[in-house]
């Protein structure tokens, strides 16, 4: 391992999750529902002020305007309609953010957009274009490789690659959609190891067994998984014994 190695740690929270509270005690970055998906404005004004507590720094996850399914079904959606979606949800968080005198700092798609976002050139530009709108200097997070990186430098904002511990990949870099067999990574132990690798080796193992290379600067482990308070000790406890700084992001630019 290399000296210094750093990483941000987020998860996804607001989403109605008993254990909020204590997934913050474990994480750097909060990306925080914005009441489409999940989540409302009062869930937001709490969770918000939790993070701030916590010293977590505050960002907002707009998804796709489906609770039923959490946002994690796709949808055909055309360029100009993701952006007024994730620019209506954006901004709504900093209003919210402002009211309770705290700032807003990095913006996650959630689910279904991000995966889209990620593989669709349009839609990645109408989503870094909608962040941009609202604010210059937030952060987008985007997984790490897709186009949803590039079309943020692209806009001029400052992008945080991510990869994801508790999720599998396929050979291409993408995730493996979760009605898949062993898409999510339910045992934190396997987790850990994954996390561990993707910040020491910048390197994983996919589903199929090849290996992939990611950089990364933040990684996430899902709020609303059953094991995931587990998970995200698991993943502090094995990065702090290789003396990996866990840091809040800063994000890169162009």
């Amino acid at each position: 391992m290399k000296m210094n190695e750093r990483i941000d740690l987020n998860c996804d929270l607001g989403e109605g999750g008993p254990n909020d509270a204590a997934l913050l005690g474990c994480v750097t970055s909060a990306n925080i529902a914005c009441g489409v998906h999940a989540g409302s404005a009062e869930i937001m004004r709490r969770t918000m002020e939790l993070a701030a507590a916590a010293g977590v720094g505050i960002g907002a996850h707009p998804g796709l305007a489906d609770p039923a399914g959490m946002g994690r079904r796709e949808v055909s959606l055309a360029a100009e309609d993701a952006s007024d979606l994730v620019f209506a949800q954006v901004a709504l968080m900093k209003i919210v953010a402002q009211e309770t005198g705290l700032k807003l700092r990095h913006v996650k798609p959630h689910g279904a957009l991000y995966n889209q976002a990620a593989r669709d050139p349009a839609l990645a530009q109408a989503v870094a274009n909608a962040v941009r709108a609202v604010n210059p200097k937030l952060i987008l997070f985007a997984l790490a490789g897709s186009c949803q990186v590039e079309a943020a430098l692209a806009a001029g904002l400052r992008v945080a690659r991510e990869a994801f511990a508790d999720r599998r990949y396929r050979a291409d870099g993408t995730l493996v959609p979760r009605n898949q067999p062993g898409a999510v990574i339910e045992d934190p132990a396997q987790a850990a190891a994954q996390a561990l690798r993707l910040v020491t080796e910048h390197k994983l193992t996919t589903i199929d067994g090849a290996e992939l290379t990611i950089h990364a600067d933040t990684l996430c482990v899902h709020g609303d998984s059953p094991n995931a308070l587990k998970t995200l000790r698991a993943i502090r406890e094995s990065l702090m014994k290789e003396s990996v700084e866990i840091v809040m992001v800063a994000g890169a630019s162009k």
